[in-house]
């Protein structure tokens, strides 16, 4: 073995972070020179459709060899390059002050667009895929680990589910501890001066702290709400001594390998300060819920988690996502624990910790069970505080002027922050065209074989590549759906952050909402005016179609433009009918052979899904009809590896299939039960994969949102309508009663007049005297 000393080591890697970046600097000029080569527009016709070519030859999903992927991208970048200096020195000119500033707005937005397909680019290079470290057989090797589960809200029986799964974790015996850090039952909120919320307090203290002893785990509160998440953790700290630290949110239920399949890369590497996991989610979120497309298309949430992240751990910048993840408590104590500048904790403790030195590493494997907000208004709050958080780092914690960090880490943090800007640039996009059609703004200054050469190759290049890097896991303009869908209020939320990067507090995001019926968000609002915008926008270019004949071309492109926004606002209208939701528990396919017995009786089975309540179970024949001592439900964990029993309540029946709720009666059958529903990762990957798998061409995508856009629309109006109906009917009621309480109250008026005042006599005529004759 060859000994290096640290200094030698040291300087060996500021020579080859030198020569790396006189690579990548030298590239860079080359490509930059073929950007800037001009060109006769036929010419460039041919280069761009020559470049989109050879794209479309190279395009191959998970392409083995690295120079070919490189060459792919470049070819995309080039188109993007030359797009953006023809845009930059042939197309921003002036023409009246109303008019240059739309063209600025929109270019701006354009430009951010470029700079985040740019890095975005760089970032995907070369997603690295992260082998699992096994641990050492000698267990004594092993380190000390401390489970913590913040909470603040949330139901108990969604904190049990996840504390009994924390402590299912197999591991070195003694060497493990499960804490749960309640900051819902602080001293402070103890003693509330207001007399209820003081009692809800204490009440959800006792609850949970008997919860924990009946589990076998540890409850941990503190005396103030400080710092809400970040501080919730720090405050747990001292009371603890683990070597790691692993992280859950209170709904993040984890698989009985987490800590096998995590941990040896602490033992392999002593600069490791974090192993991040992706975070699964096993219920719809608002966009898959309303427009019902949960199971047919990836989730939303995997092209961050299966592509992006393994990107960024390429360049040494994976960073903590709050939860799902192991950390390094020396690393942690040495930056004085989880950062709190910022109301996105995770990513910022992530900066600070690699600007000092420490590395991180990602593995691509779902471990944990989440639970994503069910309703728009709680996944726009999530998303809100992200946005916020991440610009908060921005501004507060430059990644590009971090000391400590290397370029490419530079880079890769800056793309993480910079992406959130894309609520300006898509509200930008969506009132950009109704500026040329409505307003007559010249907002483009190009002609239609210019837009066919620079701008068309551009956006085709963008859409191949985005097919190409994440495919699999996102389908061609899901993106744009889902930041139309957030961009309002991640808008004024941004946007309260640069006026005041200290003031956004942290939120917890609301999980486990119900809905009894079908409703219209509060929300919806703000894009009612955008869809009419949108239509009378097209109204405006079929009446410039024929009242400016010279303009037409440019008419057409801002109309197909508009009607793809059009397409969109549709189905973001399917996204604001929130749809009705009753059940608290998600349940997940499954396809485990299992044996349901009754006394003597027993019944070849099949659970075809699962959730932490029950399962469904598909039998072949009838059940026996009065099964006075219950049913059993007898299967092969291949977490644990081996059968369990657990006692079964059956909840209905119906052609060969019927729903049972788990009944167990002791702690052990408990942790059964939750191992049977969540132990097992390899369930996770197989679902995963299965979503994966349907993917879809460009084309086929982009009908596929056509489709749901227009049924969402629909269901929307039927919606509104019926809403509408009842409101009126409301309405007309409310009339009613007050024109009759009007007419009686003013009849009663009316008659009592009539009745009070006395009856007018007729007077005496003037002239008339009294006769004196007798």
């Amino acid at each position: 073995m060859v000994v290096v000393n640290p200094e030698t080591a040291n300087k060996r890697r500021l020579h080859a972070d030198a020569l790396l970046t006189f690579v990548w600097a030298a590239l860079a000029i080359g490509w930059l020179y073929l950007a800037w080569i001009p060109v006769r527009t036929e010419s460039q016709a041919w280069l761009a459709y020559g470049a989109l070519t050879a794209m479309l030859l190279l395009k191959r999903p998970g392409q083995r060899y690295a120079w070919l992927r490189l060459l792919f991208l470049a070819l995309a970048a080039l188109l993007t390059a030359r797009y953006f200096v023809w845009r930059v020195t042939e197309t921003l000119t002036y023409e009246g002050l109303a008019s240059f500033i739309a063209a600025l707005a929109l270019f701006a937005a354009e430009l951010y667009g470029g700079v985040i397909y740019g890095l975005g680019l760089f970032v995907n290079l070369l997603p690295l895929d992260r082998a699992s470290p096994p641990l050492p057989a000698d267990k004594t090797l092993w380190p000390s680990v401390d489970v913590f589960v913040p909470s603040y809200n949330e139901d108990p029986e969604i904190l049990e589910t996840t504390l009994i799964a924390a402590a299912n974790m197999r591991y070195a015996p003694g060497k493990l501890k499960v804490y749960l850090l309640d900051d819902g039952g602080t001293e402070q909120k103890r003693n509330d001066p207001d007399s209820i919320k003081a009692a809800a307090a204490q009440q959800r203290h006792e609850t949970l702290q008997a919860l924990c002893n009946r589990i076998g785990v540890h409850y941990l509160t503190r005396a103030h709400n400080v710092n809400a998440k970040a501080g919730n953790i720090n405050a747990a700290l001292p009371h603890t001594r683990g070597d790691l630290i692993v992280i859950f949110d209170a709904d993040h239920v984890p698989t009985v390998d987490f800590l096998e399949r995590t941990v040896g890369a602490f033992i392999a590497d002593p600069k490791l300060f974090l192993v991040q996991t992706p975070h699964f989610f096993i219920n719809p979120d608002p966009v898959e819920h309303n427009l019902r497309i949960f199971g047919q298309i990836p989730s939303e949430n995997e092209m961050f988690y299966a592509v992006i992240q393994r990107g960024l751990d390429f360049w040494e910048a994976s960073f903590f996502c709050g939860s799902a993840a192991v950390l390094r408590r020396a690393a942690l104590m040495e930056v004085g624990g989880v950062s709190g500048q910022s109301i996105t904790e995770d990513a910022e403790t992530a900066l600070s910790l690699h600007a000092r030195g420490w590395k991180s590493a990602y593995i691509n494997r779902p471990m944990i069970a989440g639970l994503q907000p069910e309703t728009y208004s709680g996944f726009i709050t999530q998303r809100v505080r992200w946005a916020q958080g991440m610009l908060q780092i921005l501004l507060l914690k430059n990644p590009l002027i971090q000391k400590g960090l290397h370029w490419w880490q530079r880079l890769a943090y800056f793309n993480s922050a910079f992406f959130w800007f894309f609520a300006f640039a898509r509200v930008i996009f969506v009132l950009a065209p109704s500026a040329f059609l409505i307003l007559g703004l010249h907002i483009y200054n190009a002609n239609l074989p210019q837009f066919f050469a620079y701008a068309l190759p551009h956006v085709l290049a963008a859409v191949i590549v985005s097919d190409f890097l994440f495919g699999r896991v996102r389908w061609a303009f899901v993106s744009e759906l889902y930041e139309l869908t957030q961009s309002i209020y991640t808008l004024s939320g941004l946007i309260r952050v640069l006026k005041s990067p200290r003031s956004p507090s942290f939120i917890v995001t609301p999980k486990g909402e119900q809905r009894s019926e079908d409703f219209i968000s509060e929300l919806a609002r703000p894009f009612y005016l955008l869809y009419s915008l949108t239509l009378l926008s097209l109204g405006f270019g079929v009446w410039r179609w024929f009242a400016e004949p010279l303009t037409r071309g440019t008419t057409l492109i801002t109309m197909s433009w508009e009607l793809f926004n059009l397409v969109l606002l549709s189905g973001v209208m399917g996204v604001m009918l929130e749809r009705k939701q009753r059940r608290t528990a998600p349940r997940m396919p499954a396809h485990d052979p299992a044996l349901l017995c009754c006394g003597k009786n027993t019944i070849a089975a099949r659970i075809d899904d699962i959730s932490a309540t029950g399962v469904k179970l598909a039998i072949e024949g009838d059940l026996p009809a009065g099964c006075a001592s219950g049913w059993t439900l007898r299967v092969q964990v291949r977490a644990l590896g081996r059968e369990v029993v657990i006692p079964l309540t059956l909840a209905w029946k119906h052609n060969g299939a019927a729903g049972f709720a788990f009944a167990a009666q002791t702690l052990q059958q408990q942790r059964d039960a939750v191992a049977l529903a969540f132990g097992d990762s390899q369930r996770w990957v197989e679902f995963r994969q299965m979503r994966e798998e349907q993917s879809k061409s460009i084309a086929q995508a982009f009908f596929f949102l056509v489709r749901k856009g227009a049924w969402g629309m629909a269901q929307h109006i039927d919606v509104l309508l019926r809403e509408t109906w009842a409101q009126s009917k409301v309405i007309a009621r409310h009339l009613i009663a007050i024109l009759l309480v009007w007419t009686w109250t003013r009849s009663c008026q009316l008659l009592r007049w009539a009745l009070d005042r006395p009856c007018p006599l007729p007077a005496p005529p003037s002239t008339f005297t009294p006769s004196t004759r007798s």
